[in-house]
């Protein structure tokens, strides 16, 4: 290899040398995040050192760490590894006042850094509900305020309606970290014993988030509403109408009353609680029957019309009935007391088939009168018929001298006692 050459491959190794080591020379670090309260490992990495030291800084510029050398005077700032090629420190219970820009040194010439930024979280409180008044009133409106503090960055506020997530209107409070969420509603009874919960959403509370819950109690004036236990009641039955009454505070008990009257004093007709039993239905049960509720906020009631049907019969085994051909005479009283039931109050609304029986009797005379006038048809039809042939007969006889029909009819009449003529008859 001649000079030249040697001059050429020094020079390039010496290039490659001083490139490859000018790279390697550089400090490699990263950002990191913790929450307030917890530990953080902040390392610092050279790939090529020549015996040249590391050191850490603080936001404040003050030295952490000299090498192996502790320079600051902090018990939560601890050494974990500190080598040529690596520096590593940890601190332990972090507060917002440690967050900020870190500073990597590395002692060469010239001195060359490298930053990483330290963030830390804010853990939010627990939230706190407020604007809630126990108990409130059905038609109230409300404005319930969730806060939490403490959060960083702020944190989501979240409502939920029995665990249904509603709409909400949210307010960072600035750099306080402290944030509100409103939650406007009108209540009713339906918001009675209701379960409304704000959940704190944020990025330190991933395992675990916080949330505050409240139930509402609403007041509101009862409703009635009476069930029976038979839609169609019959006499010897056994009836209940219950009497559901809903309000709060409950309005407990129930007055039950028949007519606008009080209760009649029978024993197969009890009270008990909120239901009113019929142990044997009777027909003098009929009428309206109003149970009342009432508590401090207002009265409801509601009314039902009994109407005791006939108890039903069991049919007699069937027999062959004879065949009448004639009509006998007899009279059908329509709408009799035995027909038709004895009820002076109202009338069942729901009440269905209750003249069967009557439809029966008043089919029976419509075929009765229908087979009359078939026999009197027959039987005037058989008189004109005859009529007509004696007419005819008479007619034949006195025609010889008659100009006319009548005339023959008089001459046939005249002669009849005299003249022996062949006799004609209908069958």
């Amino acid at each position: 290899m001649n000079l030249k050459s040697h001059l050429l491959f020094t020079f390039y190794t010496i290039y490659v040398l001083l490139v490859k080591g000018l790279s390697g020379q550089y400090p490699l670090v990263q950002n990191v995040t913790v929450t307030e309260g917890g530990t953080v490992n902040m390392t610092c990495r050279v790939e090529y050192n020549d015996n040249t030291s590391l050191q850490w800084s603080n936001p404040a510029q003050q030295t952490l760490f000299f090498g192996d050398k502790k320079a600051l005077r902090d018990n939560r700032i601890e050494l974990v590894r500190a080598t040529w090629s690596e520096l590593t420190i940890s601190i332990s219970d972090v507060q917002l006042s440690d967050e900020g820009m870190y500073t990597c040194s590395l002692f060469t010439m010239p001195i060359r850094t490298a930053k990483a930024y330290l963030t830390v979280l804010g853990v939010p409180a627990k939230p706190e509900i407020d604007g809630l008044t126990k108990p409130a009133l059905e038609g109230d409106q409300i404005t319930l305020t969730c806060s939490s503090q403490g959060s960083k960055p702020a944190a989501d506020l979240r409502w939920f309606r029995n665990e249904k997530e509603v709409p909400r209107w949210w307010n960072p409070m600035g750099k306080t970290f402290t944030v509100q969420s409103f939650l406007q509603l009108q209540v009713d009874r339906n918001d009675d014993g209701v379960a409304y919960t704000c959940r704190v959403d944020h990025v330190s509370l991933s395992q675990s988030p916080q949330q505050a819950t409240e139930v509402l109690e609403v007041h509101y004036a009862p409703r009635v509403e009476i069930r029976p236990t038979h839609t169609v009641p019959q006499e010897g039955q056994y009836l209940k109408l219950e009497c559901d009454s809903k309000g709060n505070p409950s309005p407990d008990p129930v007055m039950w009353t028949k007519d606008g009257a009080e209760l009649p004093d029978l024993d197969r007709m009890i009270v008990e609680g909120r239901d009113l039993t019929f142990t044997s239905l009777n027909k003098t049960d009929n009428g309206t029957y109003r149970c009342e509720a009432s508590n401090h906020l207002g009265t409801s009631s509601a009314e039902y019309k009994l109407y005791v049907y006939d108890a039903p019969t069991t049919p007699p085994p069937s027999t062959t009935a004879p065949l009448h051909t004639s009509t006998p005479e007899s009279t059908v009283q329509l709408d009799s007391p035995a027909s038709k039931p004895s009820f002076t109050g109202h009338r069942d609304p729901n009440a269905v088939g209750q003249h069967g029986t009557d439809h029966a009797l008043i089919g029976g005379v419509v075929a009765v009168v229908v087979f009359v006038t078939l026999c009197l048809i027959i039987v005037l039809g058989r008189y004109l018929a005859r009529h007509k042939g004696t007419y005819l007969t008479n007619e034949a006889k006195g025609a010889d001298d008659a100009p006319d029909a009548d005339t023959a009819i008089i001459n046939a009449e005249g002669n009849h006692a005299h003249a022996e003529e062949k006799k004609e008859y209908f069958i």
